[in-house]
């Protein structure tokens, strides 16, 4: 027998294990999805629209089912994934700025942003402050004109649970245009942003706190009438009539990344495989078309930073908020 025979065995059975360690995990069957709220929000458009891609870009071996866990301003999720399924590979949780601002004011009781494991962004869904097309608030300023003379003229309706994300930005804005009264400013929390609008454009709430992504919608049938979008610049595309805050004198931003999170007892290597997935998701031609069919801006943290953002962010915003007084 030929020497090269058993060096070319040899060298197939070490190809063969090096494959079997670089692999060491990938999902098999049906992957879930948790989207913390009811369908129509921002954490649905996550789970469905990221769920698509995975399986358009053959990440997952099946489909990526998503399950509606409203509750508790994403709190019922996050302890369902602490305490029911802190072990589950195949689990993703979609997040965002208002999961971070929760655990930054203790809302999520009994828990910490340690006990899951922070897996990726994918992208950055600006804030809006919107009213109704029949709504007599024309501009931002007008609308802060009101709040200046009276704090409780103006109410609002949101997708975060009080003192949540959807809610700082009322009061980010609002201090930014020298409001006084901060905490006198009216919110009522809904389930979803979809819920949240239906009250506005019902005429039952004066105005809107959200993200662009969820009000394209109600946008695009005339519904809804954007006041300003959060951000440094205005958004490009369909989304470019829209002025910024910023523009008209009011120094607000409020970027809500979209992101996911996974149960913290999972594998070293079920990890690395979720994160390597979500890194190729985001940088595909795919995942790109979505962005910009839905306002969504470029964000994600390379490899190995993302949970180092959150840990910072959740400090940022325990701060702020204490700073206007919604904690101690």
């Amino acid at each position: 027998m030929s020497m090269r025979t058993p060096l070319k065995l040899l060298a197939a059975a070490s190809l063969t294990l090096v494959s079997s360690m670089t692999m060491a995990f990938e999902p098999t069957g049906k992957v879930d999805c948790i989207a913390p709220a009811d369908p129509g929000g921002g954490w649905d458009f996550t789970c469905r629209s990221v769920g698509r891609v995975l399986e358009q870009l053959d990440l997952v071996p099946a489909s990526v089912q998503t399950i509606n866990m409203a509750g508790a301003g994403g709190g019922v999720a996050y302890a369902h994934t602490v305490s029911k399924r802190s072990s589950d590979e195949q689990l993703l949780v979609a997040a965002s700025t208002a999961t971070t601002t929760r655990l930054a004011q203790g809302q999520f009781p009994g828990l910490t942003a340690d006990q899951v494991n922070w897996i990726g962004a994918v992208g950055a869904d600006y804030g809006v402050i919107a009213v109704s097309k029949d709504s007599k608030y024309q501009d931002l300023p007008a609308l802060m004109e009101a709040l200046k003379k009276d704090p409780k003229s103006v109410k609002f309706a949101g997708g975060s649970a009080n003192g949540g994300w959807d809610h700082l930005k009322v009061l980010i804005t609002a201090d930014k245009a020298g409001v006084d009264d901060l905490p006198k400013i009216p919110y009522l929390s809904y389930n979803n942003g979809g819920e949240a609008m239906t009250q506005v454009v019902g005429g039952h709430v004066d105005a809107f706190t959200g993200d662009i992504s969820e009000a394209q919608g109600f946008m695009e049938s005339g519904d809804l009438r954007i006041l300003a979008v959060l951000a440094d610049e205005r958004l490009p595309g369909k989304f470019s009539d829209i002025p910024t805050a910023k523009e008209q004198g009011i120094n607000s931003i409020g970027a809500n990344w979209r992101g996911f999170y996974m149960p913290g007892d999972i594998s070293a290597e079920a990890k690395e495989y979720w994160v390597n997935a979500v890194d190729t998701l985001y940088k595909s031609d795919e995942w790109k078309e979505v962005m910009q069919k839905n306002g969504l801006m470029p964000f994600h943290p390379g490899a190995g930073k993302f949970e180092e953002y959150v840990t910072t962010q959740i400090s940022d915003i325990e701060t702020l908020s204490k700073e206007i007084g919604l904690i101690k």
